[in-house]
């Protein structure tokens, strides 16, 4: 088995400096948008909006988001047994 020489990375001023001001941008965004949350929601709407929508509860909201679609079981007994008949 071959192996590799580990690789070294060189952080450079200026990654450091890019790093930084996406850093403070995407906080920036943060604090506009959770701002603008709480004054636009009234406790009545976001106690309804963290319940989920129309009542559902959070298993059937995933399973609507990603196409499952149980089926129920009957508890007969040709269900148990296939199709036979006797």
């Amino acid at each position: 088995m071959l192996r590799r020489k580990p690789t070294r990375l060189e952080l450079k001023l200026d990654d450091i400096e890019e790093f930084e001001s996406v850093k403070k941008e995407l906080e920036s965004r943060k604090k506009q948008r959770d701002e603008v949350d709480v004054v636009g929601v009234t406790p009545s709407e976001m106690s309804s909006s963290v319940g989920g929508s129309d009542g559902k509860t959070r298993e059937q909201t995933i399973h609507e988001r990603i196409g499952y679609k149980p089926h129920p079981k009957s508890n007969t007994l040709p269900s148990f047994f296939g199709n036979l008949q006797f």
